[in-house]
């Protein structure tokens, strides 16, 4: 059997084919598209086979063989992944779908999906002997980070715009990153930390590393297709900010296709951006170029990406799987928000009411058939936006401690018979 250094060759340029050493490269150099790693599939296929799994700790690392880890002793692992999908008949009854599904990453250790590439990030960073990591983000993937960094034992920052939520910050924080907040949106950030990267060699998981953190949101898509005994979804709806996890959950499917795991039934890829930072969606619909977004104007700030790096290439995927991509409004994501607690009891932020909100669209226009099966990725919990959600809870009443008040507050009748079950 082959070693598994083996089974990741190079990085390689999907465009022009131009490979590239297992470095900090991110762009080729031929023709400027982000580069990607390369498989060898033939021999992933010798080192990985169903049963195997089935002997594995259910979390992300169970698919090393299809990440961009070649020595596991550089593993730095929270438990990342091994997430419930979740069958919802009552949201599904309420929307009229027969076989919804939600992915629910509200649990990961940070609470959001981006523990899966973060952990894949840092790992590969000390693979690479890089002893200084960070990010540029818009939240989540803050906290992300600087929980694997602690995690590592290594020192980790954090770059981002002066809007980001306070509860994220706190999260951050306590994880002992040095934040650098920046005047600006997120794509200031971002330029800061491509600066920073350069100048101090460090491994900014999103920007110089980003060939080999992209790779661990596949596991999304893994875990998806083995929680439904390997047979892919008619549709997968997919939060869009960057377009990067939307591209991973493609690469995933073609992955397991190519190794045997599941055969392509054709899957639909959607995806959906709040209508105040949308432009993916826009330039779907218009067929235009992707125009940045300079003050993205949103309550789904984990999503509030105005200059997409995977932009096109998520546009090009929703088209060749005859998906489709909405673009909610802030009520329609907080309506969402709301009615995915109350049906199923899933608390997500608004990144997850976007998601929700666009399939709602989608079903509206006819998009999506009732009788297909649908999966929704919710990828961070209502408690990354805390404050966000709590202004939109109506005041709660305060009675006094006796049974009358109770009763008034409960509008109780009389005639009202109770039986005890």
């Amino acid at each position: 059997m082959k070693t598994s250094s083996e089974r990741v060759i190079a990085l390689e340029c999907p465009e022009c084919g131009a490979t590239y050493p297992l470095e900090l490269h991110t762009i080729c150099k031929e023709c400027w598209s982000p580069l990607k790693v390369k498989y060898d599939f033939e021999v992933i296929k010798e080192q990985i086979s169903k049963e195997d799994l089935r002997t594995r700790i259910f979390n992300h690392w169970r698919y090393i063989e299809l990440l961009p880890l070649t020595d596991s002793t550089h593993i730095v692992s929270l438990n990342d992944g091994g997430t419930p999908l979740q069958r919802c008949e009552n949201l599904g009854a309420e929307l009229g779908l027969r076989e919804l599904y939600v992915k629910n990453d509200t649990i990961n250790p940070t609470l959001s999906f981006k523990d899966r590439p973060a952990s894949v990030g840092v790992s590969k960073c000390l693979e690479l002997g890089i002893h200084t990591v960070g990010c540029a983000s818009t939240g989540n993937l803050a906290a992300s980070t600087a929980a694997h960094a602690a995690k590592a034992g290594v020192p980790c920052y954090i770059f981002v715009p002066s809007t980001i939520e306070s509860s994220k910050i706190t999260q951050t924080a306590i994880h002992g990153a040095n934040i650098v907040g920046i005047e600006g949106t997120y794509d200031d950030a971002n330029r800061l930390g491509v600066l920073a990267a350069e100048t101090f060699n460090w491994g900014l998981l999103n920007i110089n590393v980003r060939p080999y953190y992209t790779e661990g949101s596949k596991t999304i898509a893994f875990e998806v297709c083995e929680q439904l005994n390997w047979t892919p979804p008619d549709n997968i709806i997919i939060p869009m900010g960057s377009g990067a996890l939307l591209c991973s959950v493609y690469r995933a499917l073609y992955e397991l296709d190519t190794i045997g795991f599941t055969k392509t039934n054709g899957t639909r890829i959607s995806g959906a951006q709040p209508v105040g930072c949308a432009p993916i969606v826009t330039s779907r619909h218009t067929k235009n170029d992707i125009f940045p977004i300079e003050k993205p104007q949103t309550i789904a700030k984990s999503l509030a990406i105005g200059n997409p790096a995977s932009g096109y290439e998520a546009i090009n995927i929703i088209n060749s799987t005859k998906g489709s991509a909405a673009a909610p409004t802030d009520l329609e994501i907080t309506d969402a928000i709301k009615l995915l607690a109350k049906k199923e009891g899933i608390y997500t932020e608004p990144a997850g009411g976007v998601t929700l909100a666009g399939l709602i669209k989608l079903v509206e226009q006819g998009e999506i058939a009732k009788d297909e099966s649908v999966v929704v990725l919710i990828t961070g919990n209502g408690f990354k936006a805390h404050q966000t959600i709590t202004n939109l809870i109506q005041e709660i009443p305060i009675i006094k401690p006796t049974i009358e008040a109770l009763k008034n507050y409960t509008h109780y009748k009389e005639d009202v018979i109770l039986v005890e079950s």
